[in-house]
């Protein structure tokens, strides 16, 4: 058990008989090679796609607690908007550049404080480790290389949900 963490994208992908052709998707359900027979691809609203996954990053899971689900962990799905998306990478990238360049760890008494007030980490049952230490920093490091490219992405909805 532990504090698991998914970022989806859902791209709507509806076929309309008002739609033109080049407005059209083509949708294709296969399994082993063959196509699914008990999937009509005329029924398929959404393509939802798995983005980001975190284990026990419990200070990005805070992050979404605080600043997309107004303080309640519930384990619920949360919309995530671009521009929060865009808040949380400027806040890793803003942690991550503190940090002493020469060694890349989170290495004088200062950066911890930095860390600590900018993107705190949280305490829990089976959130793992509260350290500023380097796999603080990986989680920080994974969400920018992660998240960022999302940032150009013109169609579909985030949204963020944990289990534990």
């Amino acid at each position: 058990m532990g504090l698991d963490m998914y970022l989806t994208r859902r791209i709507y992908v509806q076929n309309w008989s008002f739609q033109n052709e080049d407005e059209k998707h083509t949708i294709i359900v296969k399994k082993g090679g063959k196509v699914r027979t008990d999937i009509d691809p005329s029924r398929i609203a959404y393509i939802e796609e798995a983005v980001a996954y975190w284990r026990k990053a419990n200070a990005i899971h805070r992050w979404f607690v605080e600043n997309v689900q107004g303080g309640v962990d519930d384990c619920k799905r949360y919309y995530v908007s671009r521009k929060q998306l865009k808040q949380l990478v400027d806040v890793c990238k803003e942690v991550l550049n503190s940090v002493n360049k020469g060694t890349k760890k989170l290495g004088t008494v200062a950066q911890k404080q930095i860390a600590e007030k900018i993107l705190p980490t949280a305490s829990g049952f089976f959130f793992g480790s509260t350290d500023y230490d380097q796999s603080y920093l990986n989680d920080l490091r994974y969400t920018v290389k992660t998240i960022e490219p999302l940032l150009d992405e013109k169609e579909g909805d985030y949204e963020y949900h944990s289990s534990w």
